[in-house]
This record gives structure tokens, sequence and C-alpha cells, in this order.
């Protein structure tokens, strides 16, 4: 049974289907579902989620497209859904330069302010880096966030810096983009990093893989993830699976 770490099935893209889709998960292969908040909106929708879907559980927080008008209000109610029983992480949470707004430095902020939140909350962090390598990977180390845990989603990065973050004890999040004949610098990553520490993921609505590249995603596509990890690894699927399904239960401290 295969664990999908980070989903956003609040997106509005399954407005039409959602509680449908997420019925026939597990009958397809799929035990457990992390929804991620990006924003205060969809923490309250995520919480709710978690709270209707017995093997929905959650992560809170403020992705960095979405912190300019943050406040300290703000982080006060992520801590307070923090507490509940099924949310599981912080996040996400990180640093984006891809269109490079708001403001470095406001970004910055809040994802060192957040990153103090998972310390203070002992929960471990989503960290989502786009174009910002460095820096990320400063502010963590700053923040000593090996003492924290918790995975960077969507790896995007090559080889040097997956082995950054693999030394601090983090996981590496994979998703779709493994399928992707342009995916050549994650498939290197796949392949130098040990299984115990990968996780299965899909960002879906987004980064839908191959065979279904450009359609809405859905954890029901993570059998292709699997599958092109087996491959480059040179291993059969049902361990690809079964590993990296219970590194998605310690890292998020569920039941294994």
């Amino acid at each position: 049974m295969i664990v999908d770490s980070h989903a956003h099935y609040e997106d509005e893209r399954f407005n039409e289907d959602r509680e449908e889709l997420l019925k026939s998960l597990y009958e397809n292969g799929i035990e457990l579902v992390v929804n991620v908040a990006s924003s205060m909106e969809t923490i309250k929708k995520t919480v709710e989620l978690t709270e209707k879907f017995d093997f929905v559980y959650g992560a809170v927080g403020a992705h960095p497209e979405e912190c300019a008008n943050l406040s300290e209000q703000d982080i006060e109610i992520i801590k307070e859904n923090s507490k509940k029983e099924k949310i599981m992480a912080i996040g996400e949470i990180g640093l984006d330069y891809y269109w490079d707004e708001p403001e470095r430095i406001i970004q910055k902020k809040w994802f060192e302010r957040q990153l103090d939140l998972a310390r203070e909350v002992n929960l471990p962090v989503i960290i989502h880096s786009r174009d910002a390598a460095q820096d990320t990977l400063s502010i963590m180390k700053e923040k000593k966030a090996d003492q924290i845990g918790g995975v960077v989603h969507c790896f995007s990065y090559g080889v040097e810096m997956a082995r950054e973050y693999l030394n601090m004890g983090f996981y590496l999040g994979i998703g779709g983009v493994i399928t992707f004949s342009n995916g050549k610098k994650l498939k290197e990553v796949v392949q130098y990093a040990p299984l115990e520490s990968l996780v299965l993921e899909t960002d879906c609505p987004y980064l839908s893989p191959v065979p279904n590249r450009g359609k809405r995603n859905s954890s029901l596509n993570l059998i292709y993830v699997a599958e092109e990890i087996a491959k480059i690894k040179n291993i059969d699927c049902d361990t690809v699976i079964n590993v990296t399904t219970r590194n998605s239960k310690q890292m998020y401290g569920l039941k294994l």
C-alpha cells in the first residue's frame, strides 16, 4: 500500500469529484494521504478533509508565495491548528524565487518564523524550495533544521544539494517529474540517494507523471512514480512501495 506524502485535495480542481475520488483510493492501493496546506485559506480546508476522511492526514503552513501579508496572528492560527490530532507537519514552507515575489526578504522572514514554530510544536517540516537552493540550505542550517527533520518536497536540485539534505537527515520527496524525459537531474538524485531517504508524493493536482502528463494528477498515479524509481535503482516495485511507505510513516510519526 502506497502513502501519498504530499497532496492538495482541497484544490478547486477536485470540486466536482473529490469525495468519489478519495473514497476510491484505498481499493486502488493508496493507504494514506497527507494533504498539505499552502495558505491560511487552505489550512481550514485541509483540517476539514482530515476530519472527514479517516485516511487523510494534514500539514499546516504558509507557502512562500502566500506570505506577503502574513502576520503573527496568522502564525498563531497555524500553531493552534498544528495541535489538532491529525496534523502531522508544518508545511509547506520555504522559498520560491521562480517568480521572485513577494520580495526575498519577506519570504526569508516567514520561512525562518515557521521553522521556529515547527521546533516549538515539535513537528517535522515540509520544505518548498524552487530556484532558491543556497538560501534555503543556509537558513535551514542556521535554524538547525536537522534537529527538526522533515522532507524537501518536489526535490528539484542536483546530487550535491541532495547530499547536503541527506546529511541533515531529511527525506527527499519524489513525484511525477521522475518520469519526464527531461528529468535527468532528478533521476541521478534517485539513483544516488538511499531508498530509505525517499518518499512518494503527487503534489496533486500538479505534476502528473507520464503517461498522464498534462492531466490533473491524483494519488492513483503514484504507481508510475514507484515503477520509475524501481527501474532506476534496479529493484522490484514492491520494495519501493514498502520502503517509501515506511519512510513516510516514520517521517510523519504515523503508526507503522
